[in-house]
């Protein structure tokens, strides 16, 4: 099956919409003409074959990048220009820790000394 987002005119992604493998070619017009759904139809993987990242209902699309952005999970974290995907200020030291944005650290769910 192929997916396709509706993206607005402020390139927020409003829905994703699953459309047949034979009309995967003519997606949006299929969408638009044959099922009568209006939007601006952008194609979309869950792979992230194409255009960086599986469209995220509440994210954006970049246009200019040809990507979608997933929504920001936080103020702190930086977008990657490679993969479109947001990245904390420090990497994550591994399992059992949770991004803490106010204390702007990774803290650890399953430690017993935390210090």
């Amino acid at each position: 099956m192929a997916h396709f987002a509706d993206v607005d005119k402020n390139n927020i992604v409003t829905r994703v919409l699953v459309v047949p493998d034979e009309q995967e070619h003519r997606g949006a017009e299929y969408l638009a003409s044959d099922l009568h759904i209006p939007g601006n139809w952008i194609q979309t993987s869950i792979t992230g074959r194409i255009r960086k990242n599986f469209a995220q209902p509440g994210g954006t699309y970049d246009p200019i990048r040809d990507a979608f952005i997933y929504i920001k999970p936080y103020p702190s974290w930086v977008l990657d220009e490679e993969t479109a995907q947001w990245v904390p200020p420090t990497d994550s030291p591994g399992e059992g820790y949770v991004w803490s944005e106010d204390a702007l650290d990774w803290i650890c769910t399953v430690c017993t000394d935390q210090k």
